[in-house]
């Protein structure tokens, strides 16, 4: 049980404009805290509880901390001082500067900031670590001198603090901070011990940059904490190339190197790594054109990779439709748009519609159209099959498939060794093709994806088993993986929810056991109910996989997962970059495995709020953009009459700003406007009031073209 003990006050003496200023800390030690496990490092921590206007005599002081001296080359010493120069009036301030009793090597620098973000009851955290440090034990006997009250003297303070491996600036009690303390940095090891063989830098050439640093920067600061030096290839003039640039730190070296998928990429990139002056120990890539180009160039290395092959499937949704043992035998596929007729003429069976077609290689619900006739099945074949024709490894191929009414859900597994470690499954809400009335303009494009999911848990375990069987299937055993699917004969549907709801807000509901999804099945389950003397059918669960992206979710919604869950799926992607799948005397067989895994537990009670990431689509014709950033306008001008709408919001980003071409409903590509990522604390219809509230406000100024 947690224990608390007064050691009294401490005098904090900082430089004014004429004199130095002191103000006084009463200090507390909190020992003891409760281990969920025995392999998390065991913390005690000494909070102080600063006021400007405590008065005290020189006799009941203990400690004396000078912050005008040497003492702020010091990150605990920059820490403090932060505090005590926001005090004002009669406020006061809390901080809780944690020790650790085991020793260990960090598993990134930055893990209390990481593990505290969007915590309610904190205002800042640091770690006072740098990447790799070992943290030796240290045990309160050890730095707290016990003093005699009414000493004449008193102890420097900074003997005791010195010490801290991090930080946080509180405003709730201590006994709050101590359970979600527990709940943050409780049950998994974030200090790891392998004297033989300690974790060392590593660096990474990490292939195609991405559009700009809002696309990649909390990719580059995880590899910087975690001891990663990256080594970024792309094309001449990319913004991560210049020197000069205010992200150069971020990376090692920039190298010129051409990346157009074709064949000749994993030779380019192999060629570039071996003629690097250093050594480079893996290779990662998340763009999805080059997952297996990059896996064929680790195998020309010997560096650590999944199969070539694998990427090869996921990157094909012909063949990974085919690969599936649910409705594979409800699909087909095309070589080209010609061969549609030919299909036609050899069927037994007419077909039932809709269905959903698509190309066999995109993103972003490129080019996927429902349909519901012949006719719009020819158009839409012929639409999917011109759409990569011309690319730099061209493909005329096209999946047709039926269109599954059950709710969709984005699937991001962690998998090690065929083992997931975490998985986290989110409602991809219903969108504009989903509609009854859709036509072939209507696109598959996301609106929403709300964290947590809403279904029932028998589903959520069903996704879960169901999609790491198809990624077996497709050769994978290590990575993390963006999975989407629908859930066939769900229990829940999409419906207008109850109660007052003036802005039609949609949400999972349940639904009766014959109204499931219809769609032939194989096998069924008979239920009696309690209230009827009718037996009714249950038709068994059934994970339709739509498409295995072999790559961490979209950068959006990797942050969406890093700040509900406290998990980090670039981190986890690069650490497994370095993996070698043999057994030796090496840092990766003693420390990495488990590295990884520590890096794979959330947060104890699971996602800190119910968070959307809500999509703005392009919904008023073709044009060019006037807003210069129309999240940010938004967020600016309903702040005054909605004073709680920017906290509400943990992340936003334009993407088409001003002077941007807008293309309108028949794009051959698909973009969005801006995307918010909201929260709410209290309920998951709060929550989608709040998104319904931005839907019906956010507007933007465009210039209209013919």
């Amino acid at each position: 049980m947690t224990t608390s003990q007064n050691l009294g006050f401490a005098e904090i003496i900082r430089t004014g404009t004429a004199e130095e200023v002191a103000v006084y800390a009463q200090l507390y030690l909190r020992d003891h805290f409760p281990q969920v496990t025995p392999d998390e490092p065991q913390l005690w921590a000494v909070d102080l509880i600063i006021n400007q206007h405590q008065q005290l005599e020189d006799h009941a002081l203990r400690y004396r901390i000078d912050l005008s001296s040497h003492h702020l080359n010091d990150a605990w010493a920059r820490f403090l001082l932060d505090a005590v120069e926001d005090l004002g009036g009669d406020e006061s301030v809390s901080l809780r500067f944690l020790f650790s009793k085991t020793s260990g090597q960090i598993i990134r620098n930055d893990l209390i900031e990481r593990r505290f973000e969007c915590c309610n009851l904190t205002k800042s955290a640091k770690t006072f670590l740098s990447p790799l440090q070992h943290v030796p034990a240290t045990r309160p006997s050890e730095t707290i001198t016990s003093i005699p009250a009414f000493s004449p003297a008193a102890q420097d303070g900074a003997l005791v603090l010195a010490p801290a491996i991090g930080a946080i600036r509180f405003h709730a009690p201590s006994a709050e901070l101590d359970a979600e303390q527990s709940n943050r940095l409780g049950g998994f090891p974030w200090l790891l011990s392998c004297p033989e063989a300690p974790l060392v830098t590593k660096r990474i050439a990490w292939v195609q940059g991405r559009e700009d640093i809002d696309c990649i920067e909390r990719a580059l600061r995880a590899a910087a904490a975690l001891g990663i030096q990256l080594v970024v290839l792309d094309e001449p003039g990319h913004w991560l190339q210049d020197p000069d640039s205010p992200w150069a730190h971020l990376r090692e070296a920039f190298l010129e190197v051409d990346i157009a998928p074709d064949d000749g990429f994993p030779s380019r990139v192999a060629a570039a790594v071996k003629a690097y002056p250093k050594p480079i120990d893996g290779i990662v890539t998340i763009s999805d054109v080059r997952l297996a180009g990059v896996a064929a160039a680790c195998e020309m290395l010997g560096l650590p990779t999944e199969s070539p092959a694998a990427y090869e499937i996921a990157a094909d949704k012909g063949r990974t439709r085919m690969l599936e043992t649910v409705g594979a035998e409800e699909s087909f596929v095309l070589s080209s748009a010609d061969d549609l007729e030919q299909y036609l003429a050899g069927r037994t069976s007419p077909l039932t519609f809709p269905l959903v077609v698509k190309p066999v290689i995109g993103w972003s619900s490129d080019c996927v159209t429902k349909v519901r006739d012949l006719a719009e099945l020819r158009a839409a074949v012929r639409k999917a099959s011109d759409r990569h024709a011309a690319s730099p490894k061209p493909s005329t191929a096209v999946v047709v498939e039926p269109y599954v009414a059950g709710p969709e859900v984005d699937a991001n597994l962690v998998l090690l060794d065929g083992e997931v470690l975490f998985a986290d499954i989110n409602d991809d809400f219903p969108s504009p093709a989903d509609s009854s009335t859709a036509n072939l303009r209507s696109n598959f494009q996301e609106t929403q994806n709300v964290i947590p999911s809403a279904l029932p848990a028998d589903e959520l375990q069903a996704i879960r088993d169901q999609l790491r069987a198809s990624l077996l299937r497709q050769g994978f055993r290590s990575g993390v993986f963006h999975c989407e699917a629908r859930v066939r004969n769900s229990s829940v549907r999409y419906a207008p929810v109850d109660g007052p709801n003036p802005f039609g807000i949609m949400d999972l509901v349940p639904i009766a056991t014959t109204e499931n999804d219809t769609t032939t099945t194989t096998t069924t389950t008979t239920t009696t109910t309690q209230d009827s003397n009718e037996t009714k059918t249950k038709k068994p669960i059934e994970v339709y996989l739509h498409e295995i992206n072999a790559r961490p979710p979209g950068y959006l919604e990797s942050v969406a997962v890093l700040l509900a869950h406290g998990i980090d799926y670039y981190a986890l992607r690069m650490l497994l970059s370095l993996r070698q799948q043999s057994s030796s005397s090496s840092s990766s067989s003693c420390l990495l495995p488990r590295l990884i895994r520590a890096l794979s537990q959330p947060f104890l009670s699971g996602p800190q709020f119910h968070l959307s990431v809500m999509i703005i689509q392009q919904t008023r014709g073709k044009g060019i953009m006037r807003s210069p950033d129309a999240a940010k306008e938004f967020l600016d001008k309903h702040h005054p009459d909605h004073p709680n709408l920017r906290s509400n919001v943990v992340d936003y980003y334009t993407r088409k700003k001003a002077g941007d071409i807008l293309e309108g409903h028949d794009a051959a590509s698909l973009w969005w406007i801006a995307f918010f990522s909201v929260i709410s604390r209290k309920s998951r219809r709060d929550l989608l009031e709040r998104v319904a509230f931005i839907e019906s406000e956010f507007d933007y100024e465009f210039d209209p073209l013919p």
